[in-house]
């Protein structure tokens, strides 16, 4: 049987996770040391998912994207989702990937970072400086566990069985 992924992280979790990072991203991108494009792109991986069970593609969870794709002055989605594949195969933050083991990359791999792997959620990011979207990426993964975090508990508290 496939798998369908996470129990507790689902789209609406992702978007949930985005709209709690939002504010303080966006205040961030008017800084012009966090990045000039004023663009930014998300994609977040299903932490239920593995490069052994699917297609990279399969297991996208969630893309959100800031600015007006019609003004882009780089493909900043093709971007996110090649950090975000190589944070997914590695299980790992994509900066560490190419400074730790960068004999682990593979042909087609991106040599830009600015993804992170926190303890199986992958989120990557591309529109800043690559040291604000690694920032962004963690801010997000972080609030996806937290809301990870808050289900499980509910579901406790109801004496549920994830099913």
């Amino acid at each position: 049987m496939k798998s369908t992924g996470s129990y507790l992280i689902d789209r609406s979790s992702a978007e949930s996770a985005v709209n709690l990072a939002l504010p303080m991203i966006l205040e961030a991108m008017k800084l012009p040391r966090v990045g000039e494009s004023g663009f930014l792109y998300i994609v977040i991986m299903n932490p239920g998912l593995k490069p052994a069970s699917c297609a990279f593609e399969e297991a996208i969870l969630f893309e959100y994207s800031i600015g007006d794709k019609t003004n882009w002055d780089a493909d900043y989605a093709t971007f996110a989702r090649a950090k975000a594949k190589v944070s997914w195969r590695m299980n790992e933050d994509s900066h560490q990937t190419q400074e730790l083991h960068p004999y682990l990359l593979q042909s087609g791999d991106t040599v830009l970072w600015g993804s992170v792997a926190l303890e199986g959620i992958v989120v990557g990011v591309s529109g800043a400086n690559p040291w604000y979207d690694e920032a962004f990426a963690g801010t997000i993964a972080m609030c996806l566990r937290a809301i990870a975090k808050e289900r499980i508990q509910a579901a406790r508290a109801a004496g549920l069985f994830l099913s």
